[in-house]
């Protein structure tokens, strides 16, 4: 099944998924290029929420150009799996070999980027088109940070997770998160 596929079965858990899932699916009718970061203007990503065996407990890093602490992920840069995506990325920003919780995508958001200096290079400002995939990874795995990307990997207690955000719009997203996970199984 392909993301554009998976997006089309995806169940919104409120206004805002249903909304951005929406707009999600209207670009990839519009748009060839998603998949990759040729599309200047909006592409792909994904992101994984990582939580212990017992959901208490986040996985975040110090994400050094948003300066705050953060879910981890990235970009598809031309990958169709985006569940391997986010697998991947938390492998390669935390150390951690995390396993999916649920194979489907978890959430749905669309991310304005603001404009960055990435490697020496002026990146404009866009819009991530990003899937959430929930993942659950075990505390006791050895923890590295990705230096090029963060600058610090830890676990959080819930309680701690919206406050110890510097990014207004993202407590809203991990708020949501949390949420859904409460009410799981």
């Amino acid at each position: 099944m392909t993301i554009f596929e998976q997006l089309q079965a995806f169940t919104p858990f409120n206004e805002q998924e249903a909304s951005d899932r929406r707009l999600m699916l209207q670009y990839a009718g519009l748009f060839s290029d998603l998949l990759t970061r040729d599309n200047e203007m909006a592409h792909l990503t994904a992101s994984c929420w990582i939580v212990n065996p017992d959901k208490t407990k986040v996985l975040l890093a110090y994400h050094n150009i948003y300066d705050s602490w953060a879910w981890l992920g990235g970009h598809a840069d031309g990958e169709a799996d985006l569940l391997a995506v986010a697998l991947k990325e938390a492998n390669e920003e935390s150390g951690v070999t995390a396993r999916p919780v649920l194979r489907d995508i978890f959430s749905v958001e669309i991310l304005g980027v603001p404009g960055h200096v990435k490697r020496g290079k002026y990146v404009s400002s866009h819009l991530h088109l990003n899937v959430t995939y929930l993942l659950e990874a075990d505390e006791e795995q050895t923890l590295h940070e990705k230096p090029d990307e963060n600058s610090g990997v830890r676990w959080f207690a819930l309680r701690d997770v919206v406050p110890s955000t510097r990014e207004p719009e993202m407590r809203v997203v991990y708020q949501k998160l949390m949420d859904k996970c409460a009410g799981l199984p």
